[in-house]
């Protein structure tokens, strides 16, 4: 049985049908009590990031009016999902864009932000149109008096979902990530720089029940460190590829048994993968609650709380080629050794894939792996080095089959953002899988970094 706040109840289709369950008292609450009690509150409730290290969102907060400027401080909601196995804050506005407006409109008040900007990317077609009728209505109604509220539509990347990078869109330019973060670097706004407020979709939908219903009513669910329910997504080895809301605190068993129906007939599940930024936890670990600190002690990470789940059946040297192609090509070469590196591994672990490998492939890719992230800004490098580290140490003797010669050549194992959920399966995204290292469509790839390519046809070299 699913514990269902975010996703309760039938899709919220109107404001008026959002305001029936008590939408907008969220909002009143919060500008009644003014920023410093609702930073109080939204402390006391725990709550915690929604996207990747469950930072404080609280902790946040204050961070960014430690470092408030005479220039208002913009509010940023990223939509922009694109881990591999995760398909939560799509659901979330496919369900009810209307909390998630007025959760931003919340944060907006605690900030004292008269900017909010939402940026999705251009393929969210209908979670865009979801979100723009929300706003309309929202506006209407007269709940964003005074608060500008923009759309940003990014491109189809990877790394469009990174905090910095996301921003780099918003000002216009391509999705590289910043050295600086947000709290020091945020939207430009002429010639000032406004420290910028980050939250994800799903943090910021929390707020109005947060906020309508007090700290004790959210922690009511959960565990005391990681307090609320999480919306988690299980693909994979399993019977059904679905999105569900569970309690913080579930064992990795639990949902995969209540949102993914459980492994496949006649299967077992041998490994789990937490998108491709952690390491994979093996079979001994599937009772690991999912929370943040019980996932750091098994050696993992609660991520985006997309999992992609392996059974029996599963050749690992394929699985650990998917994502290092993945990663590759999704890195955009402001950082040498991500990009050189990341390809020589996954051109290594192609090889072996084949069963096909040169006699020192496996070393070299071992090697590429410790120098991978070396002088990395942002953390697509290190999920390299966790993620394809993991799964060579916990299923080391498949590589070391494929590297003899004694285990025959798999298919590739296809690791993209999930699509759309059709029936019980999961349609992942087929053109991410054609795009090249260079992030072009051509049927051969430049041997250009993006950074590098891109460069140059600012300069007008190419």
């Amino acid at each position: 049985m699913t514990h269902e706040r975010l996703l309760a109840g039938v899709p919220v289709t109107t404001l008026e049908r959002w305001i029936e369950r008590g939408g907008g008292t969220g909002l009143d609450s919060a500008r009644e009590m003014g920023p410093e009690a609702l930073l109080v509150t939204v402390e006391a409730s725990g709550l915690r990031g929604r996207g990747g290290a469950g930072f404080p969102t609280a902790a946040k907060w204050r961070t960014i009016l430690e470092h408030h400027t005479r220039t208002t401080t913009p509010v940023v909601v990223n939509g922009a999902e694109g881990e591999p196995g995760t398909f939560k804050d799509r659901t979330i506005l496919r369900h009810n864009p209307y909390q998630t407006v007025e959760g931003a409109l919340i944060a907006a008040s605690a900030v004292g932000a008269d900017w909010v900007i939402f940026a999705l990317k251009e393929t969210f077609r209908r979670e865009l149109d979801a979100l723009a009728r929300a706003i309309e209505e929202i506006k209407a109604i007269g709940w964003a008096d005074g608060i500008t509220i923009d759309v940003e539509v990014g491109p189809d990347a990877y790394l469009f979902g990174e905090e910095t990078a996301l921003l780099e869109v918003i000002d216009g330019r391509e999705p590289f990530p910043r050295l600086a973060p947000p709290w020091r670097q945020g939207v430009d706004e002429g010639t000032a720089i406004a420290p910028t407020l980050v939250n994800n979709v799903e943090t910021l939908s929390n707020l109005p029940g947060i906020v309508a219903n007090g700290p004790e009513w959210f922690r009511s669910e959960g565990t005391e460190q990681s307090p609320g329910t999480i919306v988690c997504t299980i693909s994979g080895a399993v019977q059904r590829d679905h999105v569900g809301e569970i309690p913080m605190g579930t064992t990795l068993r639990d949902a995969i048994s209540i949102i993914g129906a459980g492994p496949r007939k006649g299967r077992q599940i041998v490994g789990v993968l937490s998108g491709v930024t952690a390491a994979v936890l093996t079979a001994d670990k599937l009772d690991t609650p999912l929370t943040y600190e019980d996932m750091a002690a098994a050696g993992s990470s609660l991520g985006s709380c997309g999992f992609l789940v392996f059974d029996d059946d599963t050749d690992f040297v394929a699985v650990a080629h998917g994502v290092a192609r993945f990663l590759a090509v999704e890195s955009c070469g402001q950082c040498a050794p991500c990009k050189e590196d990341g390809r020589l591994i996954a051109a290594g672990l192609d090889r072996l894939r084949r069963s096909e490998a040169d006699p020192d492939d496996l070393d070299v890719v071992l090697g590429k792996l410790d120098t991978v992230a070396v002088g990395a800004r942002c953390f697509l490098a290190q999920q390299h080095q966790n993620v394809v580290r993991s799964i060579i140490a916990e299923f080391h003797g498949q590589f070391r089959a494929h590297a003899d010669g004694a285990r025959p050549p798999v298919a590739s194992y296809p690791v993209a953002e999930i699509l759309d959920l059709q029936g019980d399966g999961a349609l992942i995204n087929e053109q991410q899988l054609r795009r090249q290292p260079d992030w072009t469509f051509n049927d051969v790839d430049s041997g250009k970094s993006p950074a590098d390519r891109i460069d140059e046809r600012a300069s007008g070299a190419d």
